[in-house]
């Protein structure tokens, strides 16, 4: 029996789900004689970009890594500017993403952010929570590993509530269990695409994209374009996916 999770029509067809590493805005400033903050601000326009794309060649479910919980290790002086750029885009972007008909939502661990940023974050939630044209998702302070262990969190004290039987733990299946995911009810990842040349998945949706497509492209984020995402959709589209059959 096949798994839920797929459909068979789905092999040389657009993905329904699409996540981006984005990576390489270091590298691209260095290159340039400038500071890793001017690469992550010309990072944003990448962003649009790729927004863009996903919403005009009606891609569903677009995902993109902007900030791991590993990230905090890097110097406090690029950390503290890429929590004033996350701000900022935030601010800027809300009317442009709710006039597309474009949800946004955050995935990751929200706690060790400011206050003001996490209110900032649950107001463009809430002005985009209707639209249906795209979901985008926004991986801050997000890590795979801790996005299966808070599942397993949440589903436990679920029950410990009385909100889940006995049988229905029992019974959990990967379909039931994705549902407790940072990601909910979404269809799995596709197509991975990770830019600057590095060809790893850094903790990114560990448990999403078990099946997914892997575009490598040594273009750095900065210079992403609908021509390079157009690449990586041509490339799954000449696929054979079979889902370990």
């Amino acid at each position: 029996m096949q798994n839920k999770l797929f459909s068979e029509n789905e092999t040389h067809s657009m993905p329904r789900h699409v996540a981006i590493i984005m990576d390489g805005n270091g590298r691209w400033a260095k290159e340039k004689g400038r500071l890793r903050v001017f690469g992550h601000r010309n990072g944003v326009q990448a962003v649009r970009r790729a927004v863009a794309y996903a919403r005009e060649h009606h891609i569903p479910y677009l995902t993109l890594y902007a900030f791991s919980s590993e990230n905090w290790r890097r110097p406090e002086k690029e950390v503290s500017a890429l929590m004033a750029l996350f701000m900022q885009a935030l601010k800027k972007e809300s009317a442009r993403l709710h006039k597309n008909n474009i949800r946004l939502k955050i995935i990751g661990d929200r706690n060790q952010f400011s206050d003001s940023l996490q209110q900032k974050m649950a107001e463009v939630e809430k002005l985009t929570a209707n639209n249906t044209a795209l979901t985008l998702n926004i991986a801050a302070n997000y890590g795979g590993r801790w996005d299966i262990l808070q599942a397993a969190k949440r589903l436990a004290n679920a029950h410990a509530k009385g909100e889940i039987s006995e049988d229905a733990l029992h019974n959990l299946d990967e379909n039931t269990f994705q549902q407790w995911l940072s990601t909910e009810n979404e269809p799995p990842v596709d197509l991975v695409i990770r830019t600057s040349g590095e060809q790893r998945i850094s903790n990114f949706l560990l448990w999403q994209i078990a099946y997914a497509e892997l575009f490598f492209t040594q273009i750095l984020w900065p210079d992403f374009n609908e021509n390079i995402f157009q690449q990586a959709i041509d490339s799954f589209q000449r696929r054979n996916r079979r889902f370990g059959g």
